[in-house]
């Protein structure tokens, strides 16, 4: 058993926003497609700049991660967050724990696109270091894309074991 919970340990801290593991993306990732055909579970107004800020997001997509990175060079997952917000002049803290201050708390299943997701990676602090933004919502699946430390900017699902487990809280910032 202990086992068992060593490997899980080890399994979630080499997946968090801020462990030092990084790999690159293969060369012909596809990136824009990711994304495509989606339908959302609640017809909700949205922002006039949510698709806008979502395709900036998707355009970081295979970008290698690098902390405190906020370019094409390197992102961590604050700075992908922060960089499509401010693209579309939508002003963020820079850091994810401050930014899951900002807006209004939600719950999951009234989560829609361009809401935010944020997570606790690290079991031992209980601050948030983590955090993607939605780009599909179908039922009850959420996609969110977010820059992890060993792949990079991905998009991920919530159903995922890891990100489920790991999730904090939703926020409306728009």
């Amino acid at each position: 058993m202990k086992s068992k919970l060593f490997y899980l340990f080890l399994i979630l801290s080499l997946s968090a926003c801020k462990s030092s593991k990084t790999v690159r993306v293969p060369a012909g990732t596809q990136k824009a497609s990711i994304v495509k055909n989606t339908s959302t579970h609640k017809k909700a107004k949205h922002n006039k700049n949510t698709s806008k800020i979502i395709q900036t997001a998707l355009s970081y997509n295979g970008t290698k991660y690098r902390y405190g990175g906020t370019t094409k060079k390197g992102m961590d997952c604050s700075g992908l967050i922060y960089t499509s917000f401010t693209t579309h002049n939508v002003s963020l803290p820079r850091t994810s724990s401050m930014m899951s201050t900002q807006g209004k708390k939600i719950q999951i299943r009234e989560a829609r696109e361009g809401d935010l997701l944020f997570f606790r990676t690290n079991k031992k602090k209980k601050g948030i270091n983590h955090v993607g933004l939605i780009v599909a919502t179908n039922g009850d699946d959420i996609k969110f894309i977010h820059a992890t430390t060993s792949r990079g900017v991905i998009v991920s699902s919530i159903k995922e074991g890891y990100w489920n487990y790991a999730f904090v809280e939703a926020r409306r910032v728009l």
